[in-house]
């Protein structure tokens, strides 16, 4: 029976809340599918700063490093929103992401029928939507030098080079050959040099790639298609920062970003986590939405430990759960048969993985 080591970052707020029920459905399906999880945590963010001092130990680091996967929570929170930005919990998080090498954020957005009424746009404009946002992680403006703030004058410099084009290029349109084909390349290169090399560089990687209909949109029309018509879109590839505004805009969608996850692979192990935030508002109160970190760790099966079978498992028992009106509280008015804690909802999609 084949083992594999997860490194496990429950983090900050309602982090370990969510973690639990993730392990708690991996347990399950690992199970049924013959194979074993070893689990080993670790600490990162405003609980790593609050033991060591550090938002993210060296522990931690090697720790992910010798694992076959990282399944991760939330970090932050208000009390360490005045620390200096190298001890912020989110420095952590960038720190491993820098470690790892991983350039490549993948964050899929989904519409569950049973929740269409949840989002803010229109029934019929979001119906059927599954598109996949992919975006450059570790480059770009935010990461660009020189960086200058003189208190008079300040600015970013976005750079790529051609080989880290290449390296994302080639994610998204993989990703592509497993849907439906299609890679829609993001940037504006009617204005910037740096999107003039990304368009340049992505029709070039796209010639080993016959079968993937490429298409270019500038940044400031692909916001607004996707509000017009995100059914279009099959794989969004863009750059950092693109990447981050147009990810948010279309996790709008689904109604509760309590449900959308998302990983970041390219670098020696894969991390796997929900979009959202660490809500320190409602942490140790058993209302948070599990379902984005239990679809992470579903994407944490099939992209990293190759269990596709076992991640088809986790996606067909929560659209179940959620036809059949199971709702955690973000989601209590959207047609709610009986509203769960955090924990029922964990109980309730391990019931239905069992007796699958």
């Amino acid at each position: 029976m084949k083992t594999y080591d997860i490194a496990v970052i429950k983090g900050d707020g309602i982090g370990p809340e969510i973690v639990d029920e993730a392990i708690k459905i991996l347990d399950v399906v690992s199970k049924k599918e013959n194979f074993n999880l070893n689990y080993k945590e670790y600490l990162m963010g405003g609980c790593a700063y609050e033991a060591t001092g550090n938002p993210i130990p060296d522990e931690t680091i090697e720790g992910c490093k010798k694992s076959d996967a990282i399944l991760f929570g939330s970090i932050g929170g208000y009390k360490w929103d005045n620390l200096p930005r190298e001890l912020k919990p989110e420095s952590g998080l960038l720190k491993l992401r820098k470690e790892l090498g991983l350039f490549a954020n993948l964050r899929p957005v989904a519409v569950f029928d049973e929740l269409i009424e949840a989002s803010s746009m229109k029934p019929e404009v979001i119906k059927g939507v599954d598109l996949l946002v992919v975006r450059e992680l570790t480059g770009g403006i935010y990461f660009g030098e020189p960086r200058v703030n003189d208190g008079q004058k300040a600015y970013n410099t976005m750079v790529y080079s051609k080989d880290e084009i290449i390296r994302i290029a080639k994610v998204a349109f993989e990703s592509a050959m497993k849907r439906d084909k299609k890679v829609c390349s993001v940037d504006k290169a009617n204005v910037l040099e740096v999107s003039r090399l990304w368009r340049a560089t992505v029709e070039e990687v796209a010639l080993d790639y016959p079968r993937v209909e490429l298409s270019h949109m500038f940044v400031d029309n692909a916001a607004m298609q996707l509000v017009r018509d995100p059914r279009q879109f099959d794989v969004i590839l863009t750059g950092n920062i693109f990447g981050d505004i147009l990810s948010d805009e279309a996790s709008m969608m689904s109604g509760s970003i309590g449900l959308l996850p998302s990983s970041s692979i390219g670098g020696i192990v894969g991390l796997y986590e929900p979009i959202h935030g660490s809500a320190p508002d409602i942490a140790g109160q058993g209302i948070a939405n599990p379902i984005a970190t239990i679809l992470s760790a579903s994407m944490m099966l099939r992209y990293s430990l190759g269990k596709t079978k076992a991640a088809d498992m986790i996606d067909s028992a929560i659209k179940e759960v959620l036809s059949e009106g199971y709702r955690t509280a973000d989601l209590a008015k959207y047609h709610a048969k009986v509203v769960c804690s955090t924990q029922e909802m964990g109980d309730i999609i391990v019931e239905k993985i069992k007796k699958a």
